[in-house]
Parts: C-alpha cells; structure tokens; sequence
C-alpha cells in the first residue's frame, strides 16, 4: 500500500473518531479507538456552555438531560466531551515518524467531517444497536463557528421498526484538544423543538 493510500485511509478513521463520539453523544456504545493528535490550526477552548431548558432534569447517567415528563415525553439533550490526550503539537519529524511505523496517530481532521462519512458511520452504529436498519438519514449538514470555533450542525432521523421516527439536531465544536457535542432529540409526538432551537442558541465556547 502506497502513502497516500495510507494517508488517506488513516484521514478517514480520523473523521470517524468525530461520528464516534457523536454516536456515544446520542448513547450508543461504540468501541472503535484511535490515537489523535492535537491540529495547529485549532485555538484551544477549555468549555462549552449552554442553556438547559426548565423543562428538562439531569439523568442518572452523565451530561443527560430528560424531560421531566419522562416516558411520557421522549425528548433529550446529552453533552458530551471528547479529549483527544495529546495536549502538545506534533513537530513534521514526529509525525513521519508516527506514519512510518504504522501507528494510527495523525494530526486531527475532523474540520474536514462530510455528510456521507458521519451518515455511513452512524447508520453503522445505529444497526448494531438496534440489530436491524433503521433508516438512518442525515437531513442537513453544515458548518458553523460557535465564537470563532469551527464546528457543525447536523439533523438526522431514524424509525426503528415498530416505534416512532426520532429525530436528532447535533451541533459540535471542534478546538485543539477538545471536541464538544450537543446532541438534542426527540420523537415525532414530542413538543420541543422550539425549546431546543432557544437552547442552541445559547452555545458559547471558550
């Protein structure tokens, strides 16, 4: 396999790592493990802060909110942080060195996350856990900057067979060390979407 071929096969597993943990945002177990080193061009942000409604509770498991009319009503925010571990940038020789052995550590591309990617990997993810398609589909993809960070906006639905469509808006937040993901959802009988809009707009990051 030539280097580019390498280059590009490793960038991808990179990409991956994002819709990983966005996957893990939305509570599903995902077990894929990567090393990723810091990106340069990122400025360090050490929080991510944004209003929960009063309508929503902390939950027994960490950064989930539930409405407070759980089960009645479906709908959640869960906030999660990954931290990539390598609080130090990479000089060319090391990163050619990292290359040259094999290891799967590269500068972090997740700014260069795609619709298909994030699609593929999440309608990977949702299969396994549910243990059948679910119809996964990414309805809007885009860019954002949350005070000057680069980052996303994404909304999915799915229907798992036999229950109502979910849907799901994802805004993360890419900084050199830290990516953070907001991930609002609900069910198509749920009466939330204005309340998670004025929470979205609440996002600030420094």
């Amino acid at each position: 396999m030539n280097r580019l071929c390498v280059i590009k096969r490793i960038s991808k597993q990179i990409l991956r790592v994002l819709v990983i943990m966005a996957a893990m945002a939305c509570g599903i177990i995902c077990c894929d493990v990567i090393n990723v080193s810091a990106n340069e061009n990122l400025g360090v942000a050490t929080q991510c802060t944004f209003v929960i409604p009063p309508e929503f509770a902390p939950d027994t498991k960490p950064g989930l909110f539930r409405n407070k009319n759980f089960p009645m009503e479906s709908s959640s925010i869960k906030y999660s942080i990954y931290e990539n571990g390598k609080d130090k940038v990479l000089t060319n020789r090391e990163k050619k060195a990292l290359l040259a052995s094999g290891e799967m550590t590269l500068v972090d591309e997740s700014e260069n996350l795609t619709k298909e990617i994030y699609q593929e990997a999440m309608s990977e993810a949702y299969a396994k856990e549910y243990g059948q398609d679910v119809g996964f589909a990414v309805t809007s993809f885009s860019k954002k900057k949350y005070d000057g960070f680069p980052g996303f906006r994404i909304s999915s639905e799915f229907q798992p067979q036999g229950q109502m469509k979910v849907y799901q808006t994802v805004y993360i937040v890419l900084s050199k060390y830290r990516t953070f993901t907001i991930t609002y959802q609900w069910a198509e009988d749920d009466e939330c979407v204005d309340l998670f809009n004025s929470s979205a707009e609440t996002i600030h990051v420094k």
